[in-house]
């Protein structure tokens, strides 16, 4: 069961969020917050895997409280659920510890899989989201790759094109014990703390491009 608080400054997106939740295998409520201050609030009480959190609210935004959630209870995943994609929401969300991005035109069945994914420890953004991650946070011409071997490279190509460690293994033809291997290696070389960041160290350093 992945425990999931909802932040939104909107009592009417609130309580539907919570309502859409309630119809989602596997998913269990465990609190809701009109503002940041309310949303760490909620998660230093402990049992939450994961926080929906709105950017634009009063009090603490959904950005600071992002931060200091992912600082105090580095357990815990932060998706975010905003009107807001331009660069510079999503850039400041994942700097603050975000694992994934959506907005709120994603349905039940995105929201409910987005949830899975990164409390799973994935990421998962919007296409529309990705292509401008990829655009604002990705500068071109950084050469060299941390000292990562062919294989490591391979892996975290296949990683930044969203795939999953299963899909990995068997992309490669590897087992996943080796895939989770592959990647805590890589992740310890090149400093990244989950998926998005490996994400966007991918693009920078040209292992993969947006085309």
């Amino acid at each position: 069961m992945i425990r999931v608080v909802v932040a939104d400054d909107q009592q009417v997106v609130r309580e539907g969020l919570v309502a859409l939740l309630g119809l989602i295998d596997g998913v269990q409520v465990a609190g809701a917050a009109a503002n940041g201050v309310e949303a760490v609030d909620l998660v230093a009480q402990g049992n939450v895997d994961v926080v929906l959190m709105d950017l634009r609210m009063p009090v603490l935004d959904g950005t600071q409280a992002t931060a200091r959630i992912t600082a105090d209870h580095p357990g815990v995943a932060v998706l975010v659920l905003t009107t807001y994609a331009d660069d510079a929401s999503i850039g400041n969300a994942l700097r603050a510890g975000a694992r994934g991005y959506l907005t709120k035109d994603a349905g039940r069945a995105e929201i409910g899989a987005a949830l899975r994914s990164t409390a799973a420890g994935q990421s998962t953004f919007d296409p529309e989201v990705s292509k401008r991650l990829i655009a604002g946070l990705a500068p071109a011409g950084d050469p060299g790759n941390d000292g990562l071997t062919a294989r490591e490279t391979e892996v975290l190509r296949l990683i930044a094109r969203g795939l999953s460690n299963p899909e990995i293994a068997g992309q490669l033809f590897i087992s996943e014990a080796t895939v989770k291997t592959h990647i805590n290696n890589t992740f310890a070389k090149i400093g990244a703390r989950h998926r998005a960041e490996a994400v966007r160290y991918a693009y920078r350093k040209g292992i993969v491009s947006e085309a």
